[in-house]
């Protein structure tokens, strides 16, 4: 086999229970690198099959996106032949993953110390809003309620004190990204050990983790830090200012670019004045300078700066809208919204993959499966089960497609 046929997780299998976002966002991103991810969904379906509009062919725009490079099978777990097919297939999985409500799985018989016993091999992830211990462990959570409980809500909205959700799913999409860095850990001590082990991740966790710098400053300083809109505690200028005709963030991050950018806005007097020659200075004068700026950005029209501070090395860009993203040519390039073909959908973009690797580079390699799509297939080639056997298992509704 050549290498450009070789895959980072090539030989992977994973089953995969999660639902909603955090958990299928890592099994996707772990399907990208070639991984084999079997998505086990009840009769009902994962809920995010309902979340929209937008619909695409009767398909969730959200489901399709994140449940890309899966095979779909369904199984009744709450009948016995269906829990023995669910266990037996655990014994050639590498990875089970889960996003219920911490005990779940437990109750269904197939928490991580019953599942150790059994294929000792097994890397068993389990994500949830606060983690498998604590006074907060059986508190429900999603996205919006974790921006709250970790501190983000609190930064992020406008200068007046309001707080402003969080764009995206972050709390989900950051505990997806630390359950696969997780499992490839996990994996990685297996080719020492020999032996498979658990995986907590906590979505409060994760977001405290990921505002380290946030923390840090508060743990050093003891202030409570609010929210200061698009402007930085810790940098001075950085924030979104208002051209003649546009939007356009900047990042002044150093003293050498402090004195680029004073040059490119043609105020050279302002590099060296005692107020703002420094960025302890400027924190200490943001008062004073950052009307200042605006004042002065507004003279322009916004393609007339970015040239400018581009040129000069400033990090700037417009406030681009989601169409203007997905139509950039730097989005093109790299590949970050490429078209599948589903079987009811049609043809839909996605998202790219995001980790560009040189040998064993990832990909969007199907699109999302329907419901219970490759239950025959899979049992077939993983269990052997003959097609008299799957047929007898539908009539009684063990499984279904």
């Amino acid at each position: 086999m050549s290498t450009s046929q070789v895959t980072a997780l090539q030989g992977i299998r994973v089953l995969d229970f999660s639902h909603a976002l955090a958990g299928p966002y890592c099994t996707l991103l772990l399907a990208d690198y070639g991984a084999e991810i079997y998505k086990l969904e009840p009769r009902s379906g994962d809920m995010g099959r309902g979340w929209g509009p937008p619909f695409q062919g009767g398909e969730s725009s959200f489901f399709l996106g994140l449940n890309r490079g899966k095979q779909g099978i369904s199984i009744d777990l709450k009948q016995p032949a269906g829990l023995d097919l669910c266990l037996r297939l655990i014994d050639s999985m590498d990875v089970l993953i889960e996003n219920f409500r911490p005990g779940a799985m437990d109750r269904l018989g197939l928490g991580f110390e019953a599942l150790h016993r059994r294929n000792p091999r097994l890397v068993y992830c389990s994500i949830s809003g606060y983690g498998q211990n604590g006074p907060s462990r059986d508190e429900a959570a999603m996205d919006l309620v974790v921006q709250s409980s970790s501190g983000l809500l609190s930064i992020t909205g406008t200068e007046d004190g309001e707080s402003v959700r969080c764009g995206y799913g972050v709390t989900d999409v950051t505990a997806g990204l630390f359950a696969a860095i997780g499992i490839l850990l996990a994996l990685r001590a297996r080719e020492i050990t020999g032996e498979g082990q658990y995986v907590d991740i906590s979505m409060l966790d994760s977001m405290i983790s990921t505002m380290s710098s946030n923390y840090m400053s508060y743990l050093g300083s003891g202030i409570v830090p609010r929210p200061m809109g698009t402007a930085f505690p810790t940098v001075v200028p950085y924030r979104v200012f208002h051209t003649r005709d546009g939007a356009i963030a900047i990042a002044v991050g150093s003293e050498r670019l402090w004195s680029a950018f004073c040059r490119a806005i043609g105020r050279s007097d302002l590099e060296q004045h005692p107020d703002y020659a420094t960025n302890a200075a400027r924190i200490h004068n943001r008062a004073a300078l950052e009307p200042l700026l605006d004042s002065i950005f507004r003279e322009r029209p916004i393609a007339e700066w970015v040239e400018k501070l581009q040129a000069a090395g400033i990090p700037a860009s417009p406030v681009r809208d989601f169409q203007q993203v997905a139509e950039h040519s730097q989005s093109q390039a790299r590949r970050m919204f490429p078209t599948l073909d589903h079987p009811t959908a049609g043809p839909h973009r996605v998202t790219g993959s995001p980790i560009k690797l040189s040998a064993t580079p990832g990909s969007p390699r199907a699109p999302a499966p329907l419901l219970g799509q490759h239950t025959g297939s899979a049992l077939e080639k993983l269990l052997g089960i003959d097609s008299q056997t799957m047929a007898a298992l539908r009539a009684r509704g063990v499984i279904f497609e």
